[in-house]
């Protein structure tokens, strides 16, 4: 599967934005979906995954409350609602795809298979 990430951009702290990851294929609503991000000088890290029906998703801690992923099966796209952002939420922002993905990994990111580019977002304060 290709994943192709769009929709960062430049906001003001307080502000909102919306990620989309299109996935090329048919078999999309096999795979689970997350978005991680990698912020400067930082290492890659979780933000929130759902799985294949959508019925089930887990968000970091640091961005409960805040941020919402979900899902289109029909349009091959998942999505990640930012809400209230922080300038600490600044970083480049990646979606990952995988087809066997257990709950007990849903967080690590070695566990996918597919990734797409990433899209920046930056948070002004």
């Amino acid at each position: 599967v290709q994943l192709q990430a769009s929709g960062g951009g430049l906001v003001q702290a307080g502000g909102s934005l919306r990620l989309s990851c299109a996935a090329s294929g048919r078999t999309f609503r096999m795979y689970t979906m997350a978005w991680f991000r990698q912020a400067p000088g930082k290492e890659r890290e979780f933000v929130a995954a759902v799985f294949r029906s959508g019925a089930r998703t887990y968000h970091a801690d640091s961005v409960k409350g805040r941020f919402t992923i979900s899902r289109d099966n029909a349009k091959n796209t998942v999505y990640l609602q930012l809400n209230s952002l922080k300038p600490e939420d600044t970083a480049v922002y990646y979606c990952a795809a995988d087809p066997s993905m257990i709950a007990s990994r849903i967080q690590r990111e070695v566990a996918y298979h597919y990734w797409g580019q990433g899209t920046l977002v930056t948070v002004s304060s």
